[in-house]
């Protein structure tokens, strides 16, 4: 399986899709995926839209739950690596990040003074 490096400055704002869920390995027994660590794997739904393009929507797994991440908000990933992979006649990309991590946005500055 082939790792690609992903620069996520160039990929415009990513917002959350759907929040963090454990990613199952076995549908039959409800087993939740583990990486070598024993730490549960995660996926985020992440929307990606690059200047003046269409959204996008990608799953990027990532080890241990990502905290205060909610619909809509803005995210940062790190160390996003994407992977091609094929079975049989199907293939496609899988996303994997170090982290993921909510962008909370600075208050404004208060003016001084009155009225």
């Amino acid at each position: 399986m082939q790792s690609i490096p992903v620069d996520t400055a160039r990929l415009g704002v990513l917002r959350c899709a759907i929040t963090p869920e454990a990613k199952i390995s076995n549908f039959e027994t409800q087993e939740v995926k583990k990486d070598r660590d024993g730490n549960t794997i995660y996926t985020v739904a992440v929307m990606v839209r690059q200047d003046g393009r269409r959204i996008s929507v990608i799953e990027i797994a990532v080890a241990g739950e990502p905290k205060g991440i909610e619909e809509g908000q803005i995210l940062k990933v790190t160390g996003l690596t994407a992977f091609a992979w094929s079975m049989g006649d199907r293939h496609g990309i899988s996303f994997r990040a170090d982290a993921i991590t909510p962008v909370h946005a600075t208050p404004a500055p208060t003016k001084a003074g009155g009225a």
